[in-house]
């Protein structure tokens, strides 16, 4: 089992950026898929980013695509999460996953580790 940490939310006005970092440890963090997924009380996880194993391979739900960036790096075993020009909506739990297939999947079904999530709070 992989141990994922997130850190690096906060509360941010409109139009600002964060940028969010999940640290794993475990098996080797080059056997994940890693993505991003984000909630709000009351509803279900939902998809903002992911990237295979290599980095080759990113996708992004339409709500968050040419604003935020997942980005990998093997060698320090860890993802992140670029997010510029934020939104009041962008605002929820944020959420680092992996799962050892070799393809991102982008139904929180599909992730079986998960970190403790991070706070972001966008204010208008």
């Amino acid at each position: 089992q992989v141990r994922l940490v997130e850190s690096g939310g906060g509360l941010v006005q409109a139009g600002a950026s964060l940028r969010l970092s999940c640290a794993a440890t475990g098996r080797p963090f080059y056997d994940y898929t890693m993505a991003w997924f984000r909630q709000t009380p009351g509803r279900e996880p939902e998809f903002a980013a992911g990237i295979n194993r290599l980095g080759n391979r990113i996708y992004y739900a339409d709500s968050v695509k040419g604003r935020f960036t997942i980005s990998r790096d093997n060698a320090a075993n860890t993802v992140y999460l670029q997010m510029i020009s934020l939104k009041p909506e962008d605002t929820a739990i944020y959420y680092c996953t992996a799962r050892t297939l070799d393809y991102v999947g982008q139904r929180a079904v599909d992730y079986t580790s998960w970190g403790q999530g991070a706070q972001v709070t966008v204010s208008s």
